[in-house]
């Protein structure tokens, strides 16, 4: 009888496939342990000293971060996915304009907002950016639509700024960016015809070779329920930049870069450093082939390689397993992470306690 049973069974399978294989993903999709989320993010890096910051504006940055940590992790608990958070998170600060990224973009030297950002999705590799954008209201959302909706990794200028129109984006009056506080760092700075990295802690207003200055970028990286990763970077630039400069933020394996094999990162700082030592491929690289943790990856070419070559700047960096490192090699980073059942965990100050 056992041959007619196995027959049988046979017949059953091939009489009802669709059944039988259905079944089968919803027991596969049964027995896959769920991960927990985890969400980091940085809103600049550079001389941050409590010396030079008012408390109102401390509490003004710190509540900031609170609630652009609570509402990312709010969408990785109900499902959403790492490119989600990460979207969302950097469109909360792209519309403040406590950050240099969209609203609180800095000059270019001719009196112009120009704007970059980059997403990557570690599950596939998949990327996109854009540079050199003046009029999208949120850089990191035209950087998602490269990704998704074109053949293309990145879109420049008024070409972007196109394709950002045709898939329904908002876009926005110049003036919508235009803010005092950085217009008048810009009349400042070019009294000297001086570059400045953003928020100065120097009361020349100039930059000093980087030691007083602060790198005006955000960023963030996340693991959700599904195990995969992404990070997202977006910036205004340089105050009184010249020419055309980009930086790292859109540069994938510069400035921003995700792999679930690795890790994701985001990074601020003096970008042309970033570009030159590809930072973000950088540590993710020692992280897949040398076998080093986040934290001894980041370490290694934040606080060595960099410092050896006169870059400052920091890292966010995230593994698929919900390991994390923040380090930075300047005097202060905006930065905070959120994990399931805690609340969200800011700091500024270089003396913070880091995980």
């Amino acid at each position: 009888m056992k041959p007619i049973l196995i027959t049988l069974t046979y017949i059953v399978i091939a009489l009802s496939p669709t059944r039988f294989f259905s079944q089968t993903q919803a027991m596969k999709k049964n027995t896959v342990k769920e991960t927990s989320p985890v969400l980091l993010i940085h809103g600049g890096a550079g001389t941050i000293l409590k010396k030079n910051m008012s408390p109102e504006k401390e509490k003004a940055y710190r509540a900031a971060l609170s609630e652009v940590l609570q509402k990312g992790y709010d969408t990785l608990e109900k499902g959403g996915t790492a490119l989600d958070a990460v979207e969302i998170v950097i469109r909360m600060m792209e519309d403040s304009p406590l950050f240099n990224a969209g609203k609180g973009s800095v000059f270019t030297s001719d009196g112009k907002n120009e704007m970059d950002a980059a997403v990557m999705n570690g599950a596939d590799l998949k990327a996109g950016s854009v540079a050199g954008v003046h009029t999208i209201k949120n850089p990191i959302s035209a950087a998602r639509a490269v990704m998704e909706k074109s053949q293309h990794v990145m879109m420049i200028g008024s070409g972007a700024e196109k394709f950002a129109q045709q898939q329904k984006l908002e876009i926005v009056d110049t003036a919508y960016f235009f803010d005092q506080n950085r217009w008048d760092q810009l009349q400042k700075i070019k009294k000297s015809e001086k570059q400045q990295l953003d928020h100065s802690g120097d009361t020349t207003g100039m930059l000093l070779p980087h030691k007083d200055s602060k790198f005006g970028t955000v960023g963030a990286v996340a693991l959700d329920k599904y195990g995969n990763l992404a990070a997202g970077t977006s910036t205004g630039g340089m105050t009184n930049k010249k020419y055309g400069r980009v930086g790292d933020a859109p540069i994938i394996g510069a400035g921003t870069y995700a792999n679930n094999n690795s890790c994701a990162v985001s990074a601020t700082g003096h970008g042309e450093y970033f570009i030159r030592y590809t930072v973000a491929h950088d540590i993710a690289a020692l992280v897949e082939y040398k076998g080093l943790n986040v934290k001894q990856a980041a370490e290694e070419v934040v606080m060595k390689k960099l410092l050896k070559a006169g870059g400052e700047g920091g890292v966010i960096v995230l593994d698929a397993k919900g390991n994390f490192a923040m380090p930075f090699n300047t005097e202060g980073m905006y930065r905070g992470y959120m994990l399931r059942g805690k609340t969200p965990q800011v700091m500024i100050y270089k003396d913070e306690v880091k995980p």
